[in-house]
């Protein structure tokens, strides 16, 4: 394939290859079109706020109350930058993130970068599937270990048997469950002047447990895993309208493009809106009543409930059951993706089981071994709390791979990141080193 010359080029190119598609034509009213536009962004977006990023979030706001509001300010232009640049990146060159990183980077360096996301995805599995049982135990009353067990395998089955497009819309629906921690914190009636101080006003870390916690929000809200199911999903996408080889997929038309940062930029403002009202709620409960070290998420949930009221704590608890069943396949499939593009696996969701065997074994596997987790005795909160501070380390470096990938003009079919996207998400990487660098300082 001869690539153009630049970027305008690439991009008229794109244009007139996308004129000669055969989508679906978009159809009906507003509501349909805005349904149909919603994809890999928003849920995206929403599978950042798994049982992980909500207990993290609610150690947050019980140890330090309203003075880490204002990260969910810092984070959400950040954590769209990075998802916008992996969208590109698979939308462009036609591949997932593991994909395009193979022709920049060796295999044993990606093979190494897998293992640690394996790693760390399945003890995040884990911990997610635990925080779901915990969450049905007390909804229900029956033991959570009979919950993960039938968690996991409910989650693994459908992942295995459902079409893409099936998949991702009931993926569409799981998230609106996050507006339960929203109409939480409303419930509970903070004092708005002095939220919208601590939201404006940053406080500074201090001390290593605060830039620990710094760490740990940064990890789970701009996570590892997220960039890998992004790509991925722009492949799948394309996949879903007919376009199985690699060439029919290379480069996006202005109107892909166009779509996709709306998409994203609507996810990732969802997902941090949900972050800001976990912190809030946890805040004015826990952290006003003492309740600084909860250990699991049905603390979290018990401690709410003389607090705030049952209403408040059964919101708490359904939105942990709906945000786990969101999160697992995207953190199960985040890493079946990057082994499958490393290996050179067929794979995708949808693929028949007996052709992508390998992509869904490592898939079930990570899931197997999360339930398995379970049965060690690990303490959700304590474990979702360090997966975040992993991926906080963990991601800086990956951040490198992408912008190295994002910045090149031949492997992106002469259609690179922008200066500005680059500039962001370069901004992300120095931060996050930095509060890396913090916590160990400290």
């Amino acid at each position: 394939m001869t690539l153009p010359e630049n970027g305008e080029e690439a991009q008229r190119a794109a244009d007139r290859r996308g004129a000669l598609r055969t989508d679906e034509p978009v159809t009906g009213g507003p509501v349909p079109r805005v349904w149909r536009a919603i994809g890999p962004g928003v849920i995206t977006g929403a599978a950042d706020d798994d049982p992980s990023g909500i207990a993290t979030y609610s150690i947050a706001g019980a140890q330090f109350g309203t003075a880490l509001l204002w990260t969910a300010l810092l984070t959400w232009p950040l954590m769209a930058a990075v998802q916008n640049m992996c969208a590109r990146i698979g939308m462009v060159t036609g591949r997932g993130l593991m994909g395009a990183l193979r022709r920049k980077i060796p295999r044993p360096v990606l093979v190494a970068v897998a293992g640690a996301l394996f790693a760390a995805n399945t003890i995040n599995v884990g911990s997610d599937l635990a925080g779901m049982g915990d969450a049905a135990g007390l909804l229900t009353g029956f033991r959570s270990n009979a919950w993960v067990v039938l968690f996991g395998v409910l989650i693994a089955f459908a992942t295995v048997r459902l079409r893409y497009v099936v998949l991702a819309n009931a993926l569409k629906w799981l998230a609106l469950v996050l507006f339960a921690y929203v109409i939480d914190a409303i419930i509970v009636g903070p004092d708005w002047r002095a939220v919208l101080h601590d939201t404006v006003v940053p406080s500074l870390p201090h001390g290593g447990e605060m830039w620990g916690m710094l760490v740990a929000i940064l990890g789970t809200t701009i996570s590892p895993y997220l960039f890998f199911w992004q790509a991925s999903q722009e492949v799948e996408e394309e996949k879903s309208k007919g376009r199985r080889r690699v060439a029919d997929r290379v480069g996006a038309t202005t109107q892909d493009i166009r779509v996709r940062r709306l998409d994203v930029g609507a996810g990732t403002l969802f997902s941090n809106l949900v972050m800001y009202f976990i912190i809030l709620a946890t805040a004015i409960t826990l952290h006003r009543h003492g309740l600084t070290h909860p250990e699991t998420s049905r603390d979290v949930a018990a401690a709410l409930t003389p607090l705030a009221g049952r209403f408040a704590a059964l919101l708490y608890t359904i939105g942990l059951v709906g945000t786990g069943a969101l999160a697992i396949p995207t953190l199960a499939g985040s890493a079946a993706y990057a082994f499958a593009e490393i290996f050179g696996w067929p794979q995708g969701i949808d693929e028949i089981y007996p052709r992508a065997r390998a992509f869904y074994f490592a898939f079930v596997v990570s899931i197997t071994l999360g339930v398995a987790l379970d049965f060690l005795g690990v303490k959700p909160v304590k474990a979702l709390y360090l997966t975040a501070v992993l991926n906080g380390l963990l991601a800086p470096f990956l951040l490198i791979g992408v912008l190295v990938v994002a910045s090149d003009r031949t492997l992106m079919a002469g259609q690179p990141s922008s200066r500005l996207s680059r500039a962001f998400v370069l901004a992300t990487t120095v931060a996050m080193f930095g509060a890396a660098i913090g916590m160990f300082v400290f």
